[in-house]
C-alpha cells in the first residue's frame, strides 16, 4: 500500500517542485505542502477524506477554509485538484517527496564537528570547505566542545564518521591490541 501512495503522490510533488523551482519558491511551497499535510492528516480529516459520501468541492472548501491565508492561489488550486482526483490522502506523501526533492537540489548537509578545544572562525572555514569538496555540496556546521576527546577533532555527516580524535586513535589501538 505504501508503494502505491508514493506512486500516486510523485507526479504532484515532481510537478509542485518544478513549479517550484521555476517561481523561486521552495520555502514557501514546503510550508504550504506542510501545512496541507498536516491539516490532511488530522484523525477528523482524514475520516471525512475517506468517507466517499462527502463531497469533494466541500473537502477542498474546508481544507482551505482551516489554512486560511497559508496557501497561495497556487497552492489552492492544488488543494482542489487534488480533491478533484480523490488524491487528498496522499498529500502527506507530496510533501514528503517534496521535502526530498528539495533536500537534493539543495545539496545541504548538516556535519557536526565535535573537537577537544574551541574551533576557530577560520578553522570552521576550512573544515566545512574541505567537507564541501569530499560531499559534493554546501554543509552547515554545528560545532560543540568535548574535552573527552582528548585532541582532534570528530566530524559526522548522516552515515558518514570522520573520527580524528586522540580518544578514537587510542581506542582503535586498543582494538588492534586486543586490550
Amino acid at each position: 500500500m505504501a508503494g502505491d501512495i508514493t506512486t500516486v503522490a510523485r507526479p504532484y510533488a515532481q510537478a509542485a517542485f518544478e513549479r517550484a523551482l521555476e517561481t523561486k519558491q521552495l520555502g514557501p511551497w514546503s510550508d504550504a505542502l506542510g501545512l496541507l499535510a498536516a491539516i490532511t492528516g488530522n484523525a477528523d480529516m482524514a475520516a471525512q477524506i475517506a468517507n466517499p459520501n462527502v463531497p469533494r468541492r466541500q473537502l477542498a472548501r474546508v481544507i482551505l477554509e482551516i489554512a486560511g491565508d497559508g496557501l497561495s492561489a497556487e497552492m489552492q488550486n492544488l488543494v482542489r485538484l487534488l480533491a478533484a482526483n480523490n488524491r487528498l490522502a496522499v498529500a502527506g506523501e507530496i510533501s514528503r517527496l517534496f521535502h526530498d526533492l528539495k533536500v537534493e537540489h539543495q545539496r545541504v548537509r548538516q556535519v557536526q564537528i565535535r573537537s577537544a578545544y574551541a574551533v576557530q572562525a577560520a578553522q570552521q572555514k576550512v573544515l566545512a570547505d574541505a567537507l564541501e569538496k569530499r560531499l559534493g555540496g554546501e554543509v552547515k556546521l554545528t560545532v560543540e566542545r568535548d574535552p573527552s576527546l582528548l585532541g582532534g577533532v570528530e566530524i559526522r555527516a548522516g552515515d558518514l564518521v570522520i573520527d580524528g580524535s586522540i580518544r578514537g586513535k587510542l581506542q582503535r589501538l586498543a582494538n588492534e591490541l586486543h586490550i
